[in-house]
């Protein structure tokens, strides 16, 4: 089943959210300043691009760093993503196929809001 979710999001709209924090993920890293930003996007363009199967945990060595730029990512790009997979989420969740992307949708909120000191990590499996 997930794989058939990941397919359907990829064809839906998971390609173009990737596309897009990659090239952030470019623009960030011409600076050195802005490299972890960077890097962070990254790492959830790969979560964009492939959602169902995975979750997001707390790297256990984030510190104040984090924080802080988690706080600059916020305010420069972090709140205008939510609203963009907000608003996403909401025109996707009109027909019953779209509502599990809808909800994808909505489970990266938190990651596009604070993407430093988080890890993304395959989610367990229930059998």
């Amino acid at each position: 089943m997930r794989l058939l979710l990941n397919i359907i999001w990829l064809i839906f709209g998971g390609l173009w959210l990737a596309l897009g924090y990659f090239v952030a993920g470019i623009l960030c890293c011409i600076l050195i300043i802005t490299i972890p930003f960077g890097i962070a996007s990254f790492r959830v363009g790969v979560y964009a691009l492939w959602p169902f199967g995975k979750t997001v945990v707390d790297k256990p060595t984030a510190g104040v760093a984090s924080l802080i730029g988690n706080v600059i990512w916020f305010i420069i790009a972090g709140l205008w993503l939510a609203i963009a997979h907000v608003v996403t989420a909401v025109a996707m969740a009109i027909t019953i196929i779209g509502i599990p992307l809808a909800v994808a949708n909505i489970k990266m909120v938190p990651i596009s809001l604070m993407p430093l000191g988080k890890d993304i990590v395959d989610a367990p499996t229930l059998m």
